[in-house]
């Protein structure tokens, strides 16, 4: 090395360039790049969306609602081996999603705008502006109208003289079928700001608590899981008091007459018998499991 007439190479000559962080313009054309795909393409089957068919959850993301069915109902071709495996693939995304059933969906119906070069567009009923990556859009729930966010502000605001932040309680009305609805039951579609993301997410806690999916249905899982709670406690409630010493003779006693009941009620004294026999050994399993229950 050296006298040949070449160089010696440094050390910060050899070291690659580090990597640049992107800059502001470039993350702003990721994030519409992303956004874009999410306003024109289902992320269950990669398929575009259907603007006349498209639904969307409590966290404003947006599907075709034949996925949502195909993927809570499963088809016959499933058996297939290539819709086998694109099953699996929209089986695998639908359970990320976080849906249950079609309570935890609400079908959103745009204003379409026919455009001879781009077909079909979503338009804001109200202003007119086209709804996509570039337009801060929003629903309401249960009717699924769909507007701009600066235009139901601006209307929300004018109806308001005190000009304050409207309550997420106060009530309102669609500007396009003048169904009445809640503050809060406005949901932002794709939402990309975190205050919208926990808007979203509040929203849906508060009506879980209330017993409500997110189209504003009674949700039968949550009553489910209060009438269980609910049993549990009776039945903690009925062993502490058989525990207890506390009318275990009554309950006895009823389970005594129901048992005498039923045998009146069979005509044939054998089967009368062994009718009896296998309701008072039931009675007895039962009693040994609560106690049994109350030991551990």
């Amino acid at each position: 090395m050296g006298n040949d007439g070449g160089s010696i190479p440094k050390r910060r000559e050899l070291v690659k360039e580090a990597a640049r962080l992107p800059t502001t313009s470039e993350l702003k054309a990721t994030a519409l790049e992303s956004l874009t795909h999410a306003w024109t393409t289902c992320p269950i089957s990669s398929e575009p969306l259907d603007p006349h068919n498209t639904v969307s959850d409590s966290r404003g993301r947006l599907y075709n609602y034949e996925t949502v069915l195909r993927c809570l109902m499963p088809g016959a071709d499933a058996n297939e081996p290539a819709v086998e495996e694109k099953r699996s693939q929209e089986a695998a995304e639908f359970a990320r999603s976080g849906i249950r059933s079609l309570k935890d969906v609400v079908k959103l119906r745009f204003n379409i705008r026919k455009d001879e070069k781009r077909g079909e567009v979503r338009t804001c009923p109200l202003s007119m502006k086209e709804l996509g990556a570039s337009t801060r859009a929003v629903y309401v729930v249960p009717c699924g109208h769909v507007f701009t966010e600066i235009v139901m502000r601006e209307l929300l605001a004018a109806e308001d003289s005190s000009g304050a932040d409207p309550a997420p309680e106060k009530r309102s009305n669609c500007p396009e079928c003048s169904e009445a609805f809640l503050l809060r039951d406005l949901v932002p579609i794709l939402p990309a700001d975190e205050a919208d993301v926990e808007k979203c997410t509040v929203r849906i806690e508060a009506l879980r608590s209330a017993g409500l999916a997110h189209n504003l249905k009674k949700d039968k899982s949550a009553g489910g899981k209060k009438k269980r709670k609910a049993a549990e406690e009776e039945d903690r409630k009925s062993n502490e008091n058989g525990a207890n010493g506390d009318k275990p003779a009554q309950k006895e006693k009823k389970q005594k007459k129901d048992r005498d009941d039923i045998s009146s009620r069979i005509n044939n004294s054998v089967t009368a018998t062994l009718t009896a026999k296998v309701l008072a050994e039931q009675d007895e399993r039962n009693k040994q499991r609560k106690l049994a229950a109350a030991v551990r």
